[in-house]
């Protein structure tokens, strides 16, 4: 008697350990030749586990799925991946910006080498190169091996007593995440909200002379918003195909949402949002005639290049505009989005295994004793702890679906 664990990211291995510390016997089956690849991958730009920040205000960042990340997070916080992290020997800080990180001597794979040796311990058992092909029957499940030997390409069946799904997203296919069990669960009538990109780049149709002028280039301290939505501050890159950073992954969502209705998608750029408009507007008024736009910008207001030829892309007669039509470009430069960055190179994914399809505890309700947990659930995040933190709680609350359903068969 085991429970299965399909899928070997945060979410899986988390559930595996609450399983096993509960008594459980599990199994871990992973398509890729290592567990946690997506993890690591998640800490090659700074390996944030979560954030500190207040709880309702935590919750929030889940958007639709506020009130049930509340529970969620109730059940896992914060709190509780530090002192997970902590018993693996992993001590954590809370940055400047709220965000939580290992210290600086723990590396993501120092990280993951310590959580599996902990999941050895406990008796999980991990099967790498194990492809899921679908259920059979009422709880059995098809797999393959694929490691290499004379076991290659068998296929067989398994018949847990338990099963949790944990096989992530459709982004960073390279890592395992390329949601292939979207029609597995389709074919026995669970509902999967297509998969979009999010916390991912915006497109702008950039001109030739701006793309070769300017190629790539950060703008710090800035602030942006979708055409009247409220603004977010942060550091932004300019790009060949247009623009990537914090505030414009946080901003995916309203993006998405307007693009779908046919536009128009505009990310405002607000390039002086410390500076109140009265003393923007003085400050230009200082700029005397025949003064080159270019170097007035730079002397009066900090601003180097790319800034003025991004003026100029956004406003070719930038250099004929009077004081005040300057300052209201200067704190909305217009930059109408074309398109999203392709699924792959996103960082995460919406869409995923409607939550109408679950009960409570994140069961499916088409086929009893199947659990699904992480990046397969229909919801989304930005990106600064919010992703890492909701798999982690979504892989703790369905071990304890699974662990009381088991509890109530027993009884």
């Amino acid at each position: 008697m085991f429970i299965a664990i399909i899928g070997g990211g945060p979410a899986g291995l988390m559930a595996a350990q609450r399983l096993a510390e509960a008594g459980h016997r599990v199994r871990l089956f992973e398509a890729q030749a290592t567990a946690g690849r997506k993890f690591l991958v998640a800490g090659h730009g700074g390996f944030n586990l979560s954030n500190a920040e207040e709880a309702s205000r935590f919750a929030s960042r889940y958007g639709a799925e506020e009130s049930r990340f509340r529970g969620l997070l109730g059940h896992f916080s914060p709190a509780d991946m530090r002192a997970w992290a902590a018993a693996l020997g992993i001590v954590t800080f809370v940055g400047t910006s709220g965000r939580i990180f290992p210290e600086a001597a723990h590396r993501p794979a120092d990280l993951l080498r310590a959580w599996l040796h902990r999941l050895g311990e406990l008796g999980v058992e991990i099967h790498t190169r194990h492809r899921w092909l679908g259920f059979a029957g009422a709880t059995g499940l098809r797999l393959r091996a694929e490691r290499p030997g004379p076991e290659a390409g068998r296929d067989f069946l398994i018949e847990p007593t338990a099963t949790v799904l944990a096989l992530g997203g459709a982004s960073w296919a390279k890592t395992g995440s390329d949601g292939a069990w979207v029609p597995l669960l389709r074919q026995i009538g669970v509902p999967v909200t297509p998969f979009a990109p999010a916390n991912c780049g915006a497109e702008v149709s950039w001109s030739p002379f701006f793309k070769e002028k300017v190629g790539r280039a950060p703008l710090k301290n800035i602030a942006l918003r979708v055409n009247d939505g409220p603004e977010l501050r942060g550091e932004i890159m300019l790009t060949d195909y247009g623009l990537e950073g914090p505030p414009v992954y946080a901003l995916t969502p309203p993006l998405r949402a307007a693009l779908a209705r046919g536009g128009p998608a505009v990310l405002h750029l607000n390039l002086k949002p410390d500076l109140p408009p009265p003393a923007l507007l003085a400050k230009l008024r200082q700029r005397r005639p025949g003064a080159s736009l270019p170097d007035f910008l730079r002397k009066a207001l900090g601003l180097n290049s790319p800034v003025s030829t991004l003026l100029r892309e956004a406003q070719p007669e930038v250099n004929a505009l009077n004081p005040e039509a300057l300052a209201r470009l200067l704190v909305a430069v217009p930059l109408p989005v074309t398109g999203l960055r392709p699924l792959d190179e996103a960082i995460s994914t919406a869409g995923g295994v409607a939550f109408a399809a679950l009960d409570e505890h994140l069961m499916l309700r088409q086929r009893p004793g199947t659990f699904v947990a992480g990046e397969m659930l229909d919801w989304e995040a930005p990106t600064g702890g919010y992703l890492l933190q909701g798999c982690f709680s979504t892989g703790a609350w369905v071990a304890r679906g699974v662990a009381r359903r088991l509890k109530r068969n027993e009884q």
